[in-house]
């Protein structure tokens, strides 16, 4: 049984950084692409970030590029999420998700996912 759990959310002001973890148990997932989602309560989640199984490959969403960079420890089952020059709209709860099981670039299913963790930005 694999289980993600997420840390490192919080309360921050805006202009300021936080760096969510995500660390796997389980079984290793270091052949496993992985991803950073979040949702706001009554909206769609969305895709955040992605990370192939060996870090070569990165995406950040639009409206997070120059700010959000997206990492992985695979000997320590981790995923990272460092964000910067946060800003209110970032508020939500931020989902890891690994291992894809389909869909195609841009709306990738994935297998595992963690409880999520709150991330608040006040102006």
């Amino acid at each position: 049984q694999v289980q993600l759990v997420e840390s490192g959310g919080g309360l921050v002001q805006a202009g300021g950084s936080l760096r969510l973890s995500c660390t796997a148990s389980g079984r290793t997932l270091s052949g496993d692409a992985m991803a950073w989602f979040r949702q706001v309560l009554g909206k769609p989640r969305e895709n955040v970030a992605r990370i192939s199984y060996n870090g070569a490959y990165t995406f950040i969403t639009e409206s997070a590029k120059g700010r959000f960079t997206v990492s992985r420890d695979n000997a320590k089952n981790t995923l990272y999420l460092q964000m910067n020059s946060l800003k209110p709209e970032d508020t939500a709860v931020y989902y890891c998700a690994a291992d894809v099981i389909g869909g195609s670039d841009g709306n990738y299913q994935y297998r595992y996912w963690g409880q999520g963790t709150q991330v608040t930005v006040s102006s």
